[in-house]
């Protein structure tokens, strides 16, 4: 039977006595890449906090491997993540090396210099995600879809097991999103992870993951690929019409009435 990776039961989180997550049951099997997606203010970040530890819920039981996300994420480990907006001044003057190097920090402590063998993790790391060139360069001056490769080396020098991305391909052009969905996939494969990934391109998720989670507050949906009208419109709360790639979503509008 394979490992459960993520295991959520009943869990509950409120903001100023809103439910932010209602009910949520989930529960990700080992090597899985899923995909989350909902309408703004559906709890997806909420849902990533929860699992990365970073928010204990009102309600429930959250386990990651086994674990109580909390002790996971104080040993600096198991876990990858890049955040929404993971570069607050992109003129910061650092380089894309150190950047990178950051994700050693969990393991190494942040009054500890790097040793060779963090900057070889780095730069392999560098080398997984097809930028290896720009390592000296600063990070202020490279594109926003080599930014978002620097920060999944830089999730990935933790050693994860599960990579948790909070919406990786947002402001990246078409061609840039399909890049980054293609790379994780095989990096999933490379390393033997299990990836967690909110998006907003429904297509571009599709095309790619093993499993799809809709979430509005709670989990509406949660299955592989392709996923129907209901299961959409439950989850974004209004009727939608597809455009198709075959079986996939390529993307959803609203319906008008002529």
């Amino acid at each position: 039977m394979p490992e459960v990776a993520v295991d959520l039961r009943d869990v509950w989180v409120f903001y100023n006595g809103l439910p932010a997550l209602e009910e949520v049951n989930l529960e990700i099997q080992t090597g899985k890449y899923v995909g989350v997606l909902g309408p703004n203010g559906a709890g997806k970040s909420t849902l990533l906090k929860v699992i990365l530890g970073l928010l204990v819920p009102a309600r429930g039981q959250v386990r990651v491997y086994g674990e109580i996300p909390q002790k996971l994420r104080h040993r600096g480990e198991v876990v990858g993540y890049l955040p929404q907006r993971p570069l607050n001044n992109p003129h910061f003057p650092v380089s894309v090396l150190d950047v990178v190097l950051m994700g050693r920090y969990g393991r190494v402590g942040l009054v500890r210099r790097p040793s060779l063998r963090d900057r070889e993790i780095a730069l392999m790391n560098l080398e997984r995600v097809g930028i290896p060139h720009l390592a000296g360069r600063t990070i202020g001056e490279v594109s926003g879809g080599e930014q978002q490769r620097v920060f999944i080396a830089r999730a990935l020098c933790v050693e994860p097991r599960l990579l948790v991305l909070d919406e990786p391909t947002v402001s990246l052009d078409a061609c840039a999103q399909d890049e980054v969905f293609e790379m994780v996939n095989r990096l999933k494969d490379e390393l033997q992870l299990t990836v967690l990934m909110v998006s907003h391109d429904i297509g571009g998720v599709a095309r790619h993951v093993d499993d799809i989670v809709c979430i509005n507050r709670r989990i509406h949906v949660h299955q592989a690929p392709p996923i129907g009208r209901l299961g959409l419109e439950s989850a974004f709360g209004c009727s939608v019409e597809y455009l198709f790639h075959g079986e996939i979503p390529h993307r959803v509008v609203k319906v008008h009435d002529d």
